[in-house]
């Protein structure tokens, strides 16, 4: 298979065969395992890393804590301007670590440039943020008394990160986490550690040619034990966690029984009504995409399309069709739409969930599979497949990681699909289809949907940094990114300042010691 010039990328990177898995500038003790990195794409072994001890992981809290007493007290805009540079950064090397991304991961070149682009993006959104970390003024009920709201850096933030997206979600946490003035613990996935070793060798030499402290961003390697010695540890105050939705109660349950706080972004159930009033290219090009763009790997992924019954044949045909010309292969190869499953386990759970389907009445309407042959030697490449469904059944009311599309069929006006759509336990993304401008607004109203991310003419999947990112229900709750989000990364102070020589208490009270 041709390379693509994965060797180069991984050499200008600084990516070897083996690679320290814990950072904090000191090299492993060796004591841990190895965790290797094999290729969805072709099969082929790329490099491993080290896993990290206990012994280490205490060693890389003790240098994050030591550096976060510095990097407090650097001005924001300074530490902005850190970011910026790693943002610059990015921007060398976004071809390198985008064909990283593709081969370690699975997802076309072109997502995986695009992914990069989000990693600059946030970079510069958090370079503003840095001069924006504002508080409020409050009219105090006391005369000659002044009220004010700051916010101040919580410490060491833990980033437990997808293999889905295996560096730009690190970076909507760390960008921001930076310039509020924390230092950040990085525990990738296990199925994409190269990624982050990647990124980890980009921050370090911006840290080392600024002269400062190591410590501020640190990152550990290994399987779920791993992620526990940060979800139980007390000097961590915050978890940031992106996964499933089992994993994201695990550590939720976990931070909460020491008081600590938590961002939560988990399984998505991603649904786009379609309308009588909907136009049929757009809605075909947001689905398509949607269902099939990395192969269904997305949190944001479309797995629903509730289509008016009106309309129900015309939009099932044209989504039949547009699925004929859809080409599966390398994803380096840019001729390709659809890339490989992250592994077998994958690939499994997509066939599993064909099979359930099928049990509880569901009709194919295009055929999913395995493929094999020259070109998909790695046993990760599937087809997309579509599936006529009801919304109740078990399969449906859960997420498959895979590119498995449910169309469900529905009568009545808007708020009937709105039902459907929410009637899940998850609440990640939504997207309505309509040229009415009553139903778009009914589907964002308070009674409309009810996820964090609702969308009216696009698909579920594409979010943009500027906004808050984040679900709802069994998602999780949590918000990365754009907006206020970087609220979640501080913690709050309201200060009462007294300018005069009286005491005069709050609520009228008197206290009269003469």
């Amino acid at each position: 298979m041709e390379n693509f010039g994965i060797d180069s990328a991984l050499k200008n990177l600084g990516v070897s065969t083996n690679n320290n898995g814990t950072s904090t500038g000191s090299k492993s003790s060796g004591k841990g395992g190895e965790l290797k990195s094999f290729s969805p794409v072709n099969g082929q072994y790329i490099g491993s890393v080290s896993t990290t001890t206990r012994e280490e992981y205490d060693q890389v809290v003790a240098t994050a804590q030591k550096a976060f007493l510095d990097w407090r007290e650097v001005t924001a805009p300074a530490r902005g301007e850190i970011v910026r540079q790693f943002g610059e950064k990015l921007r060398k090397h976004k071809a390198d670590l985008g064909k990283l991304v593709s081969y370690e991961m699975g997802k076309s070149y072109q997502e995986g440039l695009g992914e990069v682009q989000e990693m600059i993006d946030i970079c510069d959104f958090a370079v503003g943020l840095s001069r924006q970390l504002h508080g409020l003024t409050i009219k105090s009920e006391r005369p000659g008394h002044h009220m004010q709201e700051q916010w101040h850096p919580l410490g060491v933030v833990g980033i437990i990160s997808a293999f889905n997206f295996p560096v730009a979600v690190w970076s909507w946490n760390t960008a921001l986490a930076w310039v509020c003035g924390d230092v950040c613990i990085w525990k990738p996935s296990e199925k994409t550690p190269l990624c982050a070793v990647a990124c980890q060798n980009l921050i370090a030499e911006v840290l080392k040619d600024n002269q400062m402290p190591e410590g501020i961003s640190c990152m550990i390697n290994g399987d779920y034990q791993v992620g526990e010695y940060m979800t139980k540890d007390e000097r961590v105050p915050l978890v940031s966690a992106t996964g499933s939705i089992r994993m994201g109660k695990i550590v939720g349950q976990t931070v909460a029984a020491r008081l600590g706080k938590s961002i939560l972004e988990l399984g998505g159930n991603n649904a786009i009504i379609v309308t009588p009033e909907a136009d049929l290219k757009m809605t075909i090009i947001g689905s398509v995409f949607g269902a099939v763009g990395t192969a269904g790997q997305r949190c944001t992924s479309t797995r629903r399309l509730i289509i008016h019954e009106s309309i129900y044949d015309k939009v099932k045909d044209a989504l039949v069709n547009a699925y004929k010309q859809l080409k599966i292969g390398n994803p380096l190869d840019e001729n390709n739409h659809v890339g490989p499953l992250i592994d077998t386990d994958a690939v499994k759970n997509y066939t599993n969930a064909i099979e359930a389907v099928q049990k509880e009445g569901g009709r194919i309407l295009v055929e999913g599979g395995v493929l094999q042959g020259s070109g998909y030697e790695s046993g990760c490449y599937v087809k997309p497949c579509i599936v006529e469904a009801e919304n109740h059944y078990a399969t449906v009311q859960e997420e498959t990681f895979a590119p498995i599309l449910y169309l469900i069929k529905y009568s009545g006006d808007v708020n009937d699909a709105l039902a459907i759509q929410n009637g899940v336990k998850q609440g990640l993304s939504s997207a309505i289809m309509t040229n009415s401008v009553r139903e778009a607004y009914q589907f964002l109203s308070a009674s409309g949907s009810d996820c964090g991310i609702a969308n009216v003419n696009i698909g579920t999947s594409g979010a943009e940094i500027g906004g808050a990112f984040g679900g709802e229900k069994e998602t999780g709750g949590g918000r990365e990114s754009g907006s206020d989000a970087w609220k979640g990364y501080m913690r709050r102070q309201t200060n009462t300042i007294n300018y005069t020589d009286k005491l005069p208490l709050a609520q009228g009270i008197k206290f009269d010691l003469g």
